[in-house]
Formats: C-alpha cells, sequence, structure tokens
C-alpha cells in the first residue's frame, strides 16, 4: 500500500503540471450545476482494529495481515455552497484479510480468513478551495452504512468448527483528501480517504470463553482507500 500511496501522490503532481502547463481553463462552468454525477474505481487495503481483554487468555495476540481489494461505485454530487458539495457515493467494496491467533498452538485453529463483500453507501461532505486554473484541492468527511455480504454472521456454527463471523450491518466514517482536475472533456478527482468502524464487527462464538472471540474486546475496520472519481 506504500507504493500505491507513492504512485498516487507522483500521478497528482504529474497531473498538475499537465493541467497548468496550457492558459486554458477547461469546464469554465462546471461547478455551477446544482447537481451532477460520476462514477469511481479505485483499490483499499483493510486492516482491523483490536482491542483486547485480557483476563482469560494474558497472552492473546491477534495479528492481522491485509490485502488489496477494489472499490467501484456511482457519485450523486449536490452543489450546496460554492465551496461545499454534498455526496452520496454507492459502491461495492471488495477485500480480504487473514487472521492469526498467535496465543493458539494448533496451526488450524490459530488461522482464519475474513473475507469481506460491503454494499458501501457514506454520505460525504466535500469542502473546496476557490478554483486555480485547472486544478481545485478539497477535504472530505462523511458516515456510511456498510452492509457485509460475506459476514457469516448467521452462521450457525462458529470459529470451533472452522466459520469466522462478522456483523452484517456496520456503520462507518471516513476522511480524505483529494484534487479536481478540469480536464477537456471532464473533471478527474483523485482522493485518498482512511475509514474507521464505529461499531464492534466480531460476532462471539457460542461458547463464552472461546480462544478466538473472549479475549477481544473491541473489533473494528480501518483500512486505506485511493478513489479515482471521473465526472
Amino acid at each position: 500500500m506504500k507504493k500505491i500511496i507513492i504512485t498516487f501522490v507522483l500521478a497528482c503532481c504529474t497531473l498538475t503540471t499537465f493541467s497548468q502547463r496550457r492558459n486554458v481553463d477547461y469546464l469554465p462552468n462546471f461547478d455551477e450545476r446544482k447537481l451532477h454525477y460520476g462514477f469511481y474505481l479505485g483499490l483499499n487495503q483493510n486492516d482491523f482494529k483490536i482491542d483486547y481483554r485480557l483476563s482469560n487468555y494474558p497472552n492473546a495476540e491477534i495479528r492481522v495481515e491485509p490485502t488489496i481489494g477494489f472499490n467501484v461505485g456511482l457519485i450523486g454530487d449536490l452543489r450546496l455552497h460554492k465551496n461545499i458539495n454534498l455526496r452520496f457515493e454507492p459502491g461495492f467494496i471488495s477485500n480480504s484479510r487473514k487472521l492469526y491467533f498467535t496465543h493458539i498452538n494448533s496451526e488450524t485453529d490459530s488461522v482464519r480468513e475474513a473475507k469481506s463483500t460491503y454494499l458501501h453507501l457514506p454520505l460525504v461532505l466535500k469542502f473546496s478551495t476557490n478554483r486555480w486554473r485547472n486544478m481545485r484541492p478539497y477535504v472530505l468527511a462523511g458516515i456510511s452504512y456498510d452492509h457485509n455480504f460475506s459476514s457469516n454472521e448467521n452462521n450457525q456454527d462458529d470459529n470451533s468448527s472452522g466459520q469466522f463471523r462478522m456483523k452484517t450491518s456496520n456503520f462507518m466514517y471516513e476522511v480524505g483528501i483529494g484534487v479536481d482536475f478540469y480536464l477537456y472533456f471532464f473533471k478527474f478527482s483523485p482522493s485518498i480517504r482512511g475509514v474507521f468502524a464505529m461499531n464492534i464487527e466480531l460476532v462471539d462464538d457460542n461458547i463464552p470463553n472461546s480462544q478466538w472471540t473472549s479475549p477481544v474486546n473491541a473489533f473494528g475496520t480501518r483500512g486505506i482507500f485511493i478513489n479515482l472519481a471521473f465526472e
């Protein structure tokens, strides 16, 4: 993910140079629209933030190995003010994470995989600077409802049967930065965002002193999203 972030920064710098090198303002009236639409593609890398309850398992530790997933979705943008927009960005997010329960000796029992496919429904406020030629930096903040189709929440089997379970319905908040680049035919907007769970996503095992879930006090997603928006 570090390489992706570096690539993102370099791409923004290149686009900044390209968009400013000609004495032409592309799409001069674009931001005067009350409502406009677009779509986005992107990558993500999700982790888990874990707080422990160590009364029964004082040496408990869960190591998370994230992988890179993808994002795709639509954009509806409502202009509230010349520098403030309200955006609804429904989409799908897919990723996978491996969890290593280092306090469990059995190789079979110490590894679980959390596969996630989310319907992501964020409502985001976008705060933009004034436009400078063909670019416009912005910051954004918002909340989202995420429906996890791969949660396993209603599965009667738990970790003792090899089934890792998470909550189906989750709420997130996200913050980020980005830049609007005004090109000849459309506006291109790369952004980088941090996404954080507001609720506990882990479903407890059926037995009270489970070696997988009883050491966990709080368990929620935290991730980095890189979105490329076309409007």
